[in-house]
């Protein structure tokens, strides 16, 4: 499946501001931040689990859990587009 990509800003005008800024600015661009406060071990560990979590639950879970949960899931989609 691939990526989602990240959402647009609401506001037009900031990248708008942010394209003319790096078009018309002659300084070298801000570096960003390698270390924003987390632990890169922590991170990538948190990485990880997020990576198997759903395929490892899915394979501890009964054939008839996982009916029940997708039921459920497909349930909850359709009240909220008929709106019962």
């Amino acid at each position: 499946m691939p990526k989602r990509s990240s959402k647009l800003p609401r506001d037009v005008n900031k990248p708008s501001k942010s394209i003319v800024d790096k078009a018309t600015s002659s300084a070298a661009p801000e570096p960003k931040a390698s270390n924003d406060g987390k632990n890169p071990a922590a991170v990538a560990l948190g990485r990880l689990g997020g990576l198997k979590g759903g395929k490892a639950r899915a394979a501890k879970l009964s054939r008839k859990r996982l009916s029940e949960i997708a039921r459920s899931a497909a349930n909850k989609r359709w009240q909220k587009r008929t709106g019962d």
